[in-house]
């Protein structure tokens, strides 16, 4: 009996598992990601995901900073 059904267990068909999903890298992950780039203060471009917002200076003054850029850049300073 153990062996009549050990062998049922053995016929049954295994189901395939479908490969991972893979992200997006380099150049066709900023296409997926909404973004958009910008004229940084320093006179750079930068390309940044997050809103564009209104920060306080330290002189008391507002400057326009734009969020979320590429690399480790959480603030970029935007030129008017």
């Amino acid at each position: 009996m153990k062996a009549l059904t050990l062998a049922l267990l053995l016929s049954l068909p295994t189901p395939k598992l479908a490969p991972p999903l893979r992200t997006p890298t380099g150049h066709l992950a900023q296409q997926v990601r909404n973004g958009r780039w910008y004229f940084a203060a320093s006179g750079h471009a930068v390309y940044c995901y997050g809103p564009v917002m209104m920060v306080t200076q330290a002189k008391g003054g507002l400057q326009k900073v734009a969020t979320f850029c590429q690399g480790d850049k959480t603030i970029v300073p935007l030129k008017d």
